[in-house]
């Protein structure tokens, strides 16, 4: 009797101890350590500092303003591809927003917010986006009317350069962001990807202006072969346009079948 007491009084304490600690070990792991979140939490929450509602309404703006930032810079962006920093031929050119377009002519024609008082004329170029986009054909003091080359009545020259040789045609407007190239030559050397560019034989507008790219070519096509060009310029959805000094060679009148 006196052998057991003896050896319980030297390592009960220990078998106590490791009694308890297994059995917080089997607890902890049936509750996946919940009860040491918990209580840890409980006892760091003090010092745990919350947003005051100033406080959130300051980052709120702030992210509103660096939104608004965002945003600028991106218009700021479009605005120097349009402009595009250059101007080869040393034409005067007019910034000009689109301010009017009804929905029964909306690939026809478009309204600007410059006119006469800016030195806008009728017969000036109108490009958007690095594409042509049309010509001007009427103007009050503040606005300005423009026929687009989408428009079915448009007829532009225009020609493709394929390795020192040049394929001449005209484009001719459907009414959507694709036009019809008729060419002159019975077997045009033209494939899909070919730039298509304002001919230097055209009546109305300047030469070397980017038109589109060719989508497809109908060779089979009577009496001449032809080709499907998608539009350079964003006709559909443009905001700003470049207005550029230009003298036609003739007078035009639309809608009468000469070629612009």
């Amino acid at each position: 009797m006196y052998t057991l007491r003896y050896w319980w009084f030297r390592h009960g304490l220990l078998i106590v101890l490791a009694s308890l600690a297994l059995g917080c070990a089997l607890y902890v792991r049936q509750t996946q350590g919940q009860p040491i979140f918990e209580m840890y939490w409980l006892i760091t929450r003090p010092f745990q500092l919350e947003p005051t509602s100033q406080e959130e309404l300051v980052n709120a703006q702030i992210l509103e303003l660096q939104a608004g930032m965002e945003k600028l810079e991106l218009e700021n962006q479009q605005l120097k591809a349009l402009l595009n920093y250059e101007n080869a031929s040393k034409k005067r050119e007019i910034l000009a927003p689109i301010i009017g377009r009804s929905a029964d002519h909306w690939w026809k024609q478009i309204i600007l917010g410059r006119g006469r008082k800016d030195g806008i004329k009728e017969g000036f170029i109108v490009t958007g986006n690095g594409g042509l986009v049309g010509r001007v054909i009427g103007v009050t003091a503040s606005t300005s009317r423009v026929l687009l080359i989408s428009d079915p009545s448009s007829r532009v020259g225009v020609t493709i350069s394929v390795n020192g040789r040049s394929f001449m045609g005209f484009i001719r407007g459907q009414g959507n962001d694709m036009a019809v190239m008729e060419f002159f030559d019975k077997m045009p050397d033209i494939r899909p990807g070919y730039k298509v560019f304002t001919s230097p034989f055209s009546q109305l507008f300047q030469p070397g202006l980017l038109v589109g790219v060719v989508e497809s070519v109908d060779f089979d096509k009577s009496p001449a072969p032809e080709a499907i060009v998608k539009l350079s310029a964003p006709i559909s959805h443009l905001e700003w346009t470049i207005v550029v000094e230009n003298q036609p060679k003739l007078e035009f009148k639309s809608g009468d079948g000469s070629l612009e």
